[in-house]
């Protein structure tokens, strides 16, 4: 095969997968926001980013193929995985559910094109590549969600731009491997470094969704639980020093362990913990069922450290 021949078809692919999947990708319009989004199903069921539809709950969706709109309301989110659901209260009958791959076939190197709705850009796409798989990725906190800790995330180098969040990354099958959230961000300067974005993979993406179209609301959501509320400490000079459990879940882990409300937690799996967010990124990063060395303060000034096992993360 000469080095045209294969040019053409792989611009042929190109085609062939951009037209094939862009009218599974929807924009979702907010009072504040614009993203993008995936069809599930004939049902007019659509999965995006939580970051997309946190701030209401009544959405404009339009579909690649018309510029007609039709209204679509949540249907539940899942902040800790920054996903969410929404369903179209009047769908077409024409919708085009997307394909999704299994994720964990994703390999780095593995040409893959980003879809969605950039800067307002209706059905645009960029090509890349996946940089690397299995990355744990923390997503700050605004004012509509808080931060979030995302793990197994696929990363990639087609440019990821704000509107992207929640579209599709595919592959040159024509399914979808991850869906867009994030850019990497230069915590010095706030500009975003190019040809570094993340998805989530589709096998979280996709377990997550059906388990709110089927129930709801996330039934399982596959994050440890210590079964504690806390709040981060600080020393005399203003620094984090630890986090002081202010109430534990009745029977949960934490309990069954003997950690206690006036306990100070040191450390989590040999991991020093200063603050309540750092012990929640911790946590995203472990098993339900996993059982791990926490460090502790007694309330009267003694220190111990206990095996707790893990339960897991109740959404309500």
């Amino acid at each position: 095969m000469s080095i045209q021949s294969g040019a053409n078809d792989l611009q042929s692919n190109y085609e062939s997968v951009i037209a094939s999947v862009m009218p599974s990708v929807v924009q979702i319009t907010t009072n504040s926001e614009l993203g993008s989004g995936i069809i599930l199903d004939g049902n007019g069921d659509i999965v995006t980013n939580n970051h997309v539809v946190a701030d209401g709950t009544d959405f404009q969706v339009t579909l690649s193929t018309s510029s007609q709109t039709y209204p679509a309301k949540l249907v539940a989110g899942f902040p800790q995985g920054d996903l969410a659901v929404i369903k179209m209260t009047n769908p077409p009958s024409n919708l085009r559910p997307a394909k999704f791959a299994d994720s964990s076939d994703a390999t780095v190197g593995q040409i893959v094109l980003a879809m969605g709705n950039p800067i307002g850009l209706s059905s645009s796409a960029t090509n890349g590549i996946i940089s690397a798989t299995g990355r744990t990725v923390t997503e700050p906190k605004s004012d509509t969600t808080p931060a979030a800790t995302l793990t197994d995330m696929i990363q990639t180098s087609a440019p990821i731009n704000p509107g992207n969040s929640g579209g599709a990354l595919v592959n040159l099958s024509g399914a979808v491997v991850g869906i867009p959230t994030l850019t990497a961000v230069d915590p010095d300067l706030g500009g975003t470094f190019p040809g570094i974005g993340f998805a989530i993979a589709s096998n979280t993406a996709k377990d997550i969704a059906d388990q709110i179209v089927q129930h709801g609301k996330v039934v399982n959501s596959g994050l440890a639980s210590l079964g504690v509320t806390g709040r981060t400490l600080v020393n005399d000079n203003g620094q984090p020093s630890g986090v002081g459990v202010v109430a534990v879940t009745p029977n949960g882990p934490a309990a069954d362990a003997g950690i206690a409300a006036g306990d100070v937690i040191t450390s989590l799996n040999n991991s020093n913990v200063t603050s309540l967010a750092q012990m929640q990124a911790d946590l995203a990063t472990l098993q339900p069922g996993q059982k791990v060395p926490v460090g502790l303060i007694k309330a009267n000034g003694s220190k111990s450290t206990v095996q707790v096992t893990l339960g897991t993360l109740q959404v309500s």
